[in-house]
């Protein structure tokens, strides 16, 4: 599918037959098109032709922009100058949410789309039978060439663009610009929209400088379920990443690929609010997208959510699935089908339909002990003999055919007691599994990764792979910031100088700001946002004392809402009156973040101290586990964050015993001295 639906010389244009141009565009289209559309497209050529007389350049009707699953109406080319045009035909007002859709066009060319980076670019909202028009107000254009969205009814058009044209025009030439690569980063929710919309990751994603692009990782995954499928094998591989670096858009994306298919997947996840977040964006998407298909047909959000949820599942109610199979009560640490509750079925044996299932963030898996109690209090079923990988892998090997499943493997990340680990998916696959092949990333045993048996565990058998394709090297989560991670490891490594050479690379394209008041904060986020981009405060789970500050982790943010719903709902993440935690946002990101640090992460003598708030007073940590997730809950937060950051720590109270200021001093000299900016 082209990437535009129609593109010509403006003089070309203008000399062709409007029925010839309404033809093109209707046979590009690989959708049906209604009356409504046919009747937008006439009157967009009708209004272009007598503007754009004696005028040289280009101009493409429905330019494709993946990331966001759309298609700029009109460009136009004009003295090195990219206009984006959005119609809203017979409509009598500028609506908030039509000015963030042309300014997200605006913004996603200027960061993703190679040949603009260095043009200006003037996103223009028509509203063609509206009163006003902006001709007569101030134009605002930004540092990086990006004009303020501008408002103009049908008559305003070539003002506009003879008065932008007069002040800004360049000799640059764009005979190329339409056939430029586009080398997105999307967030999560962008990026499975557009894969659950039939676009390829290669279409919104860009290759990182390292060579390691999503797709080969993809590809080397297909490789595996296709020798899988054709020899009659079970295999289990093990992808590595660093944190944003798309793993879990290489679940999604093999989730997708396979269940096209036809050879049935499904993406799985203990990240409730990531399945939650994922299963609306998706579901909201598919209603709109049937609708505007077949504008006569109701389609609810019901029947949306019912089939996204066909491949995209929580681990706890797939496994609950496969539990209910298992005869009770278990005899001699043995699990045992029921046949009596289950059918065999041919090839599947016992097995449910999905022959793929991806493990999304695998070393967060249960221990034996975490699961077994679990069971014993929830759901009555004693003596659980079996960890959650071991348990499984058992239910996918009921398969009397082919099965395969893919661990997706964060580093640095657990935050929760009970985990498992990779160490003992490789321990269950020796004890009893050794028919399976093991492909493994060639960084599955670095420390971040992997305990120190791993390479014991992996010595010991012989069906093991290695392949560099399995792992993940860049963080995407950032465009402007490929070294945000890395920054991160340093600072809460207590790492000095090491943090202060990477924040010195990286400040002017990626602000990290550090500020004492969180009125401040707020302002700031507010002045970042353009078009549709996202900010939210973000607090760790054990941040007890912000409560002056009118937070309260105790108060847990609807997820869903927060993430996907816009200013006008309180608890949108925009609203900036929830905060979320760690367990909150991991596997998330926003465009802008505000982290509220509280006492329970402080710097004393050169070194983190660790503390958790019982009863009425601050306690010291102990446990090296409980530190090292509280370390790492610090860390998921502040690599949430695409196009920055800023860090609030509060002065503290010292009428207040609980908010000592010297809780909080400590912690913001610390960041100062990196070099931070505060405001």
């Amino acid at each position: 599918m082209n990437r535009y639906f129609y593109a010509d010389t403006i003089e070309n244009f203008i000399s062709s037959d409007p029925d010839y141009i309404l033809g093109t565009l209707v046979r590009s289209s690989p959708f049906d098109i209604t009356d409504l559309q046919r009747n937008a497209w006439e009157e967009e050529i009708n209004l272009l032709k007598p503007i754009l007389m004696g005028e040289k350049g280009q101009i493409i009707f429905e330019y494709d922009i993946p990331r966001l699953g759309k298609r700029i109406d009109v460009v136009l080319l004009l003295n090195g100058i990219v206009f984006a045009l959005e119609f809203k035909v017979n409509a009598k007002e500028y609506l908030r949410q039509d000015i963030e859709q042309v300014w997200d066009y605006a913004l996603d060319l200027k960061n993703f789309h190679e040949a603009s980076h260095e043009l200006t670019i003037v996103p223009i909202l028509i509203a063609t039978d509206a009163k006003d028009s902006s001709v007569t107000q101030k134009f605002c254009i930004y540092d990086d060439s990006v004009f303020e969205p501008v408002l103009c009814n049908a008559c305003g058009i070539g003002n506009i663009i003879r008065q932008i044209k007069s002040q800004y025009a360049t000799d640059r030439d764009l005979k190329y610009w339409k056939d430029s690569r586009y080398k997105p980063t999307p967030t999560i929710v962008q990026a499975a929209s557009s894969l659950y919309l039939n676009h390829s990751v290669e279409d919104i994603t860009r290759t990182e400088a390292s060579g390691k692009s999503l797709q080969q990782t993809t590809d080397f995954i297909s490789r595996i379920i296709e020798y899988s499928k054709n020899n009659n094998e079970k295999s289990i591989c093990f992808v590595t990443g660093v944190p944003g670096a798309g793993k879990t858009l290489v679940g999604l994306n093999v989730a997708v690929q396979q269940f096209n298919q036809n050879d049935l997947a499904v993406y799985l996840s203990g990240n409730q609010p990531l399945v939650d977040v994922l299963t609306e964006a998706l579901a909201r998407d598919k209603k709109r997208q049937e609708e505007e298909k077949n504008p006569q047909k109701r389609y609810t959000l019901t029947e949306a959510r019912r089939n996204v949820k066909a491949f995209i599942q929580i681990v706890h109610h797939y496994r609950n699935t496969s539990l209910n199979k298992i005869k009770r009560p278990i005899q001699n640490g043995v699990l045992e089908i029921d046949p009596n509750k289950v059918k065999k079925y041919q090839n599947d044996g016992y097995s449910e339909v999905e022959h793929v299932a991806i493990f999304d963030e695998a070393q967060r898996a249960w221990t034996q002990q975490q699961l077994a109690n679990w069971l014993a209090r929830r759901q009555g079923v004693k003596d659980f003999p079996m960890s959650e990988p071991e348990f499984l892998i058992w239910s996918l090997n009921l398969r009397e055919d082919w099965a395969v499943i893919i661990c997706l493997v964060g580093g640095g990340q657990e935050i929760n007691t009970g985990e498992a680990g990779i160490s003992e998916w490789l321990r269950a696959i020796n004890k009893d599994f050794s028919n399976w092949n093991v492909f493994i990333s060639d960084r599955l045993t670095d420390k971040e990764y992997a305990s120190d048996e791993i390479d014991k565990l992996l010595q010991n058998n012989v069906r093991v792979t290695k392949k560099s394709d399995l792992h993940l090297a860049v963080s995407m989560r950032s465009f402007r910031a490929e070294q945000l991670s890395d920054f991160v490891h340093a600072l809460l490594d207590s790492n000095v100088a090491k943090a202060q050479e990477l924040y010195g690379e990286l400040k002017d394209k990626y602000p990290i700001i550090l500020t004492r008041s969180l009125d401040k904060a707020k302002e700031w986020l507010k002045q970042q946002k353009r078009g549709s981009e996202r900010y939210g405060m973000l607090v760790s789970s054990q941040a007890q004392r912000l409560r002056p500050l009118s937070i309260d982790v105790r108060c847990q943010p609807d997820t869903v809402h927060w993430f996907l719903d816009d200013i006008d709902d309180i608890r949108s993440s925009l609203f900036l009156e929830d905060a979320a935690s760690e367990f909150d946002v991991q596997g998330l990101e926003l465009d802008w973040t505000c982290i509220v640090w509280d006492g329970d992460l402080r710097r004393e003598n050169n070194t983190w101290g660790n503390y958790s708030f019982t009863g009425s007073k601050w306690q010291n940590i102990r446990s090296e586990d409980r530190k090292s997730f509280q370390i790492n809950a610090y860390r998921v937060l502040l690599t949430r964050a695409r196009q920055g950051m800023i860090i609030c720590v509060p002065d503290g109270n010292p009428e207040d015993s609980t908010r000592n200021p010297d809780y909080y001093d400590g912690t913001f000299n610390y960041l100062k001295s990196i070099g931070l900016k505060v405001i």
